[in-house]
């Protein structure tokens, strides 16, 4: 073989080798974003879609999971949108990563904790609950009574009955640790 030849041929190998490594590290990104506990919690909800076990989520594994949710009249375009965001076959590095862009949505700390600061101007870290609990039932994306009682079930509260903002802005941020 010539030097030619065998240079790009070792080219072509070094090629297809940067690929699958580029490949890996994208998906090992992936799984860097979550705990092991967390992983295992989306590989157990990928297997309940997975309706027909063959590693890939279609259009009949979403049809049989919503009836088994018992709701049996989903419009072929919602079930085509949800394919979509995958951009090819849904595989469970696809389903995580699909995960991963929707929990980094999340506004980051700091950010969350200044919006509270506005309302917390003696910097003591905490909210009056009743003026939060009036924000959030009159204010922007306006929460139902329900929504209201079942976020305060789980927000932090100080003896006084207030709102511990931060500890709140870790919990959605970081999520509960008691949540296991």
């Amino acid at each position: 073989m010539s030097r030619v030849g065998l240079a790009s041929r070792k080219a072509g190998t070094r090629g297809k080798a940067a690929a699958a490594k580029q490949a890996q590290r994208g998906s090992s990104n992936v799984f860097s974003m979550f705990e092991q506990a967390q992983i295992q919690e989306f590989k157990e909800a990928f297997s309940c879609i997975d309706q027909n076990r063959d590693g890939i989520i279609c259009k009949s594994d979403l049809r049989e999971t919503y009836s088994q949710l018992g709701k049996v009249s989903v419009p072929e375009e919602e079930l085509d949108a949800m394919l979509q965001e995958g951009k090819g076959p849904i595989n469970f590095t696809v389903f995580l990563t699909l995960f991963g862009e929707k929990l980094n949505g999340t506004d980051p700390e700091e950010a969350i904790l200044n919006a509270f600061r506005m309302f917390d101007p003696s910097g003591k870290g905490v909210v009056n609950k009743d003026e939060f609990k009036q924000l959030l039932l009159t204010q922007a994306d306006k929460f139902s009574p329900a929504e209201v009682e079942q976020m305060f079930a789980l927000t932090p509260m100080d003896l006084a009955g207030d709102v511990d903002y931060k500890s709140l802005c870790y919990i959605i941020t970081h999520g509960d640790e008691k949540e296991e």
